[in-house]
C-alpha cells in the first residue's frame, strides 16, 4: 500500500504554482490548426492495422440551467428540440469515423460527458446508443467500462433503469456542494435527497461504480460547511470521489462573471478545506489516487495504482490508457497513437461541417520523439508517484541523466525540499510531494515556458 499523504503547508505554499493537469502531454495548449482530417484518417488506419482496442468519448453539450462555476463546453437551453439536429450530425460523425476502423476492434471503454448527457430524452438516448452499436463493436457482456455523467436534477429511477438497460455500468454524479447558500451563489440548487435517490437507484440496478464530484473554493464556502458536505458524501459511500479546486477565471469563462468574487474563500481557507477533506476521506478508508481523485481500496483505480498499471488520458485516471481514444461531438478530443486532435468547439461550425459530410477536426498535434519520451516520464510520475530510469532508457534508447542533465539542479532542489527522493536509478515522489506531483511533472515539460501559465489552474 502507498504511504499516506503528508501535509506540509510551507512546501505547498512554495510549490503551489499554476500548471497543467497533464491529461495529455503535450497539453491541449500546444494544439494547432495544421493538424486536420487527413492526419486523423492516417491515425485511424494505423489503429485499424494494429487492431488496438478503443475508448469512445461522446460529448453532449446541452444543459437546461447554467452553473456559474462551469468551464465546460456547453449550450444552455430550455429547448429540448435542439438535441435532434445535433444528434443527426453526431451520427454522421460516428459513421464517418467507424468506416476507417475495423468492426472487430473492441470498445473497452465508453463515456458520455457534457453538458448534461441526460438532457437527451429516453428515445434519443436509445437512438444514439443503437447507432453506436451499429457502427462500433460495443461489448454486450457488461465487461466494458461504460460510464455517463449524471445531473440528479435531470434523472430519476426510470432514467437510471434505461441507462442500465443500454449498457452503462458506471455513473459520475455532479454534486459540488450541499450547502444551500453555496448552491444559490453558483445557481445549482440540488438536494441531498435528489442525489441519494440516484445513488440508491444505481446500487439497486447494480451499476458497477459510482463517482461523485465536489468542488472546493466556491463562493460562500467555509472550511466548516464544506466539511459537513464531505461528511454527508462519505455516508453515501461512492466508490470514487473527485475533489476539484475551483479556478476563478471570469475573463475566460463568462458564466463565472456572475460570481461575486468578494464571497470567494481566501487561499488560506481553501488550503484548510483541502487538508480537512483529505483527512476526512483517508479516515473513511479512501485512497488518494492523485490529482484530486480518491477511491476505495477495492476500486480498479486503486488496484491499478498498487500494481503500477494506472494511466492517465483526457478522461482522467484510467485503466484503459492502452486504448485509442476516439472523441465524438463538439469540442471532443481524440488520442490515437501519437496523434491528438480536437473537433471544433463551436456548435454551429461543428454541425455545418458534418452537414457537408466532412469531419469537424479543427486542431491537434502529432507527437515527436521528444514528446513521446517526456509523455512517458510524466505519465509514470503522475500515476505511480515513481519513475525507474531504466524503464525509460530501455524504451527510448537514451541515458536518462544525460538526456535530462539540464533539469538535474531543479530535481536536486526538490529532493532537498522533501518533495522527491532522487538517486542514480529512480525518482520517488515522497508523501509530502504527492499533492504537488504536478509541480514535479512541470520540470519535464519542454513547452511550459513558451506560453502564459495563467491559462492553467494552480496545483492546489
Amino acid at each position: 500500500m502507498l504511504d499516506a499523504i503528508r501535509w506540509d503547508t510551507d512546501l505547498i505554499r512554495r510549490y503551489d504554482l499554476a500548471g497543467p493537469r497533464y491529461t495529455s502531454y503535450p497539453t491541449a495548449v500546444q494544439f494547432n490548426s495544421q493538424v486536420g482530417t487527413f492526419d486523423l484518417f492516417h491515425a485511424l488506419r494505423d489503429s485499424r492495422k494494429a487492431q488496438r482496442p478503443l475508448s469512445l468519448y461522446v460529448h453532449v453539450p446541452f444543459c437546461a440551467n447554467i452553473c456559474y462555476y462551469c468551464a465546460c463546453n456547453k449550450v444552455i437551453t430550455k429547448d429540448r428540440g435542439r438535441a435532434q439536429p445535433y444528434l443527426q450530425r453526431l451520427e454522421q460523425e460516428i459513421q464517418l469515423i467507424a468506416c476507417h476502423l475495423d468492426p472487430t476492434q473492441k470498445v473497452e471503454q465508453l463515456h458520455f460527458g457534457g453538458g448534461t448527457p441526460t438532457f437527451l430524452s429516453h428515445d434519443e438516448l436509445r437512438q444514439l446508443m443503437a447507432h453506436l452499436r451499429k457502427h462500433f463493436n460495443l461489448l454486450d457482456d457488461d465487461s466494458g467500462d461504460y460510464g455517463i455523467e449524471i445531473d440528479p436534477r435531470e434523472a430519476d429511477w426510470s432514467t437510471m433503469g434505461l441507462l442500465r438497460e443500454l449498457g452503462f455500468n458506471r455513473v459520475s454524479i455532479g454534486l459540488q456542494d450541499l450547502d444551500p447558500a453555496v448552491q444559490r451563489a453558483v445557481n445549482r440548487l440540488q438536494s441531498l435527497e435528489e442525489t441519494r435517490a440516484v445513488i440508491d437507484a444505481a446500487r439497486t440496478l447494480q451499476f458497477r461504480s459510482i463517482n461523485i464530484d465536489l468542488i472546493y473554493g466556491l463562493p460562500k464556502q467555509t472550511p466548516e460547511n464544506f466539511a459537513r458536505t464531505v461528511d454527508e458524501v462519505i455516508r453515501l459511500q461512492p466508490d470514487r470521489l473527485s475533489v476539484f479546486n475551483y479556478a476563478h477565471l471570469p475573463e475566460r469563462f463568462m458564466p463565472q462573471r456572475r460570481i461575486n468574487s468578494n464571497e470567494l474563500p481566501t487561499p488560506a481557507q481553501k488550503l484548510e478545506m483541502l487538508q480537512r477533506t483529505i483527512e476526512q476521506l483517508i479516515n473513511a478508508g479512501y485512497r488518494y489516487i492523485g490529482m484530486d481523485h480518491f477511491a476505495l481500496p477495492d476500486d480498479e483505480l486503486a488496484i491499478a495504482q498498487e500494481e503500477s498499471t494506472l494511466q492517465r488520458n483526457f478522461q482522467g485516471y484510467t485503466t484503459h490508457g492502452h486504448c485509442d481514444l476516439i472523441g465524438l461531438g463538439v469540442s471532443a478530443i481524440s488520442q490515437i497513437g501519437d496523434l491528438y486532435c480536437q473537433n471544433s468547439s463551436d456548435l454551429n461550425h461543428y454541425q455545418n461541417t458534418l452537414a457537408s459530410m466532412q469531419l469537424a477536426t479543427s486542431r491537434g498535434l502529432l507527437c515527436n520523439a521528444d514528446d513521446r519520451l517526456r509523455r512517458a516520464v510524466i505519465q509514470q510520475l503522475i500515476c505511480n508517484f515513481s519513475l525507474e530510469f531504466s524503464d525509460i532508457e530501455q524504451a527510448f534508447n537514451i541515458d536518462f541523466q544525460g538526456y535530462f542533465g539540464d533539469l538535474w539542479p531543479q530535481l536536486q532542489d526538490m529532493a532537498k525540499d522533501g518533495l522527491i527522493e532522487l538517486d542514480r536509478d529512480r525518482i520517488t515522489i515522497l508523501p509530502a510531494g504527492r499533492l504537488l506531483v504536478r509541480s514535479v511533472c512541470m520540470v519535464f515539460d519542454a513547452y511550459l515556458e513558451q506560453h502564459n501559465r495563467q491559462r492553467f489552474s494552480r496545483v492546489i
